[in-house]
């Protein structure tokens, strides 16, 4: 998410506005150690606000031009 952000030039506050989530749910978020931690709901709403964005979350597996997990921006439409 700290890289998702990076790219997109925002805030935690930004980010939980564009997402509909509170300020203390995107820092407990970050924080998390190895997989996010959060409901389901919540982390739908967020990935859905960086993919209205433009940020592309790269999971493991998914073709990109590296290895492993990431984000970068989408290819413009």
């Amino acid at each position: 998410m700290r890289a998702a952000r990076a790219l997109l030039g925002i805030d935690q506050r930004q980010l939980a506005e564009m997402a509909g989530v509170s300020l203390p749910t995107i820092q407990r978020m970050e924080t998390s150690k190895g997989h996010v931690r959060g409901v389901v709901g919540t982390l739908t709403k967020i990935v859905e606000a960086l993919d209205a964005a433009g940020v592309e979350l790269i999971g493991n597996e998914q073709p990109s031009q590296g290895r492993g997990r990431g984000v970068r921006m989408k290819e413009p439409a």
